[in-house]
């Protein structure tokens, strides 16, 4: 059971981490030209939509499945 925890608990560290960081950048990048701001870890906008993706599918498979019980 920690085990599990501890990879769960990673899991949120390693992406909030991105996001923080990300998020900071952002911030600086008003300030700074093009050039010399740090680009994103992460392209959150790819992110969001293969989420979107996951969650319509899960959806659609709970419904399938909900239907046939």
């Amino acid at each position: 059971m920690r085990v599990l925890v501890g990879i769960v608990l990673g899991c949120v560290l390693t992406i909030g981490g991105a996001y923080l960081h990300d998020s900071n950048n952002a911030l600086g990048a008003k300030t700074q030209t093009q050039a010399t701001f740090p680009r994103p870890l992460v392209n959150w906008d790819v992110v969001n939509v293969e989420w979107n993706h996951l969650t319509e599918r899960a959806r659609a498979e709970w419904t399938r499945l909900a239907a046939n019980l």
